[in-house]
């Protein structure tokens, strides 16, 4: 039998912080053939991506690596500088997690497609440009020649994601090393994405190497699975037979993290939070030298809701669908024209001034935990940030409702002096609903609060985000393009596409019996 394309064995890997070893990776060993996908699992802190980036030596100089990772039978651990270029981006190749700071905001795809196809084929002028279309038709860009001078700002995140995709094509790879590559793009372009890869992989006989934490995606795309828990492979083997018959407490867990049940009825005389009436935002295009409006992007159109406290409004739909702008202009954060009534009263024509006291009764939880907290405050002042704004206690008084808030929440209150690097993303995430909760607000907004997280600490923050609910009667609006999490915290859900709102009811009627095919497709790219 011929060896693996490439065969990690024994591979250790150590940092050392503060003249002290910590082991990442302890003792991993798999391997990927070629035209195999191999999936490695596992909660974020696992050693996924670490193990990952060891096989071309990408650590940097605090790792200390040992044990063996060859690729086409040569060895990568200590290979010296020339071959670790000709392999890099050329034989083995990576897409990355988060296309926007992956790729450079000041140069056009053709310029950063260009790179490395000059710099591994010698490739330029036209040649290169041919090329480069070639790779922008194959990973499904529209009218490829008119995107060439676009800049990665001006791509949505499916086109930014299959930039990043052609690039690591661009030179014909053996093997494909995708972290985390979908995990911020909606369900239908997930799936696109999905299809892509695994067209690609049959087509060009590549090996692919799967990191992911989502066992959604790993049924559908791996061939076997690597199951990772503390730097160590806990479980390995056949997709189906993990699956159907996983042996480690660990994998079970996994399996079983998904988040289920439904949200508590909400009671018959709960009154009104929030109510819009022919809600419609529109941003002005503005061309020429006078700023002349020429056309509008009609980013919500003629919405009319209705959220009662005790009650979650699922809102979904592909990006740029006009769920975020919808939750902003219902905040008063942006401009709208239509009705808007909060605590019965119409607000939308009121002043900063004026809004300034109900904005303790509206609060927004943002998807990434990391950057919505300031890494220069500690947890408490990231909390009582708000209790200062609005005259809410003082000294001690605030550090007991902080205090009150993080037992609230899941986090210890010892805590509350570290920073923000100092916690997990579960952790960090908790520190962002007890900043929104500290106020006691009757309204919520949830912008995709658990897309960036583990699947088990999906569940921790539903189960917690329903327990709130319950205790102070909150009115949610939750954003998410994950239809699971979704269906599991709403009472009614919206469906936009495009600005419009093309679906609007319970939320069991709209999973069962879809009335648009464009619902019938969300859901089916979500199983």
């Amino acid at each position: 039998m011929s060896a693996p394309l490439l065969d990690v064995r024994d591979l250790n890997v150590s940092f050392r912080q503060d003249g002290a070893l910590v082991h990442a990776v302890r003792g991993v060993s798999f391997a990927v053939e070629r035209g195999e996908t191999v999936a490695l699992v596992g909660e974020s802190g696992s050693g996924k991506s670490v193990s990952a980036l060891s096989t071309v030596s990408l650590l940097g100089d605090s790792a200390e690596v040992s044990g063996s990772v060859t690729y086409d039978g040569q060895q990568m651990i200590g290979a010296d500088a020339a071959l670790l270029r000709k392999v890099r981006g050329n034989d083995i190749s990576f897409i990355f997690q988060e296309p926007m700071t992956s790729l450079n905001p000041l140069h056009t795809i053709e310029k950063q497609l260009g790179e490395s196809i000059a710099l591994h084929q010698g490739l330029v002028g036209e040649d290169a440009r041919g090329r480069i279309l070639e790779l922008l038709e194959k990973v499904g860009i529209n009218d490829a020649q008119s995107r060439l001078g676009a800049y990665p700002h001006q791509l949505s995140g499916g086109q930014r994601q299959r930039v990043m995709i052609a690039m690591a094509l661009a030179n014909k790879p053996d093997v494909l090393i995708a972290d985390e590559p979908t995990t911020a793009l909606d369900v239908t372009i997930q799936a696109q994405i999905l299809d892509l890869l695994k067209e690609l992989k049959d087509s060009e006989g590549m090996g692919l190497l799967f990191i992911t934490h989502d066992l959604g995606i790993v049924r559908r795309i791996a061939d076997r699975v690597c199951v990772m828990q503390k730097g160590v492979i806990v479980e390995q083997g056949p997709t189906r037979d993990i699956f159907d018959n996983p042996q480690h407490p660990y994998t079970l867990k996994l399996l079983s993290a998904e988040p289920t049940g439904s949200p508590e009825p909400v009671p018959a005389d709960a009154p009104e939070i929030v109510s819009t009436e022919n809600l419609k935002v529109w941003f002005p295009i503005q061309r020429g030298l006078l700023r002349r409006t020429v056309g509008h992007v009609k980013a919500v159109n003629d919405t009319t809701l209705s959220v009662r406290a005790g009650e979650t409004l699922g809102i979904v739909g592909e990006s740029g669908s006009g769920k975020t702008t919808l939750a902003l202009a219902i905040m008063r954060l942006i401009q709208s024209e239509g009705r808007i009534t909060f605590m019965g009263e119409d607000v939308r024509k009121w002043s900063t001034r004026q809004l300034r006291r109900l904005r303790a009764d509206m609060q927004i939880v943002f998807q990434d935990p990391f950057g919505s907290l300031s890494p220069r405050m500690t947890c408490f002042q990231i909390i009582s940030e708000g209790l200062s704004i609005h005259g809410i206690g003082k000294g001690q008084d605030q550090r007991v409702l902080v205090h009150e808030v993080m037992e609230e929440v899941g986090l210890d209150p010892a805590t509350m002096d570290r920073y923000p690097h100092e916690f997990s993303g579960g952790q960090r995430q908790r520190i962002a609903i007890a900043r929104a909760m500290v106020l006691r607000p009757k309204l919520l907004v949830l912008d995709e609060p658990t897309s960036a997280l583990d699947m088990t600490v999906q569940v921790q923050i539903v189960e917690l985000l329903r327990n709130l609910q319950e205790k102070y009667g909150l009115a949610y609006l939750f954003i998410s393009h994950d239809l699971r999490v979704v269906r599991a915290m709403s009472h009614n859900v919206l469906v936009m596409k495009r600005g419009d709102v093309i679906e609007y009811g319970p939320a069991d009627d709209l999973y069962d019996n879809p009335q648009t095919d464009y619902t019938r497709t969300l859901l089916q790219a979500a199983t």
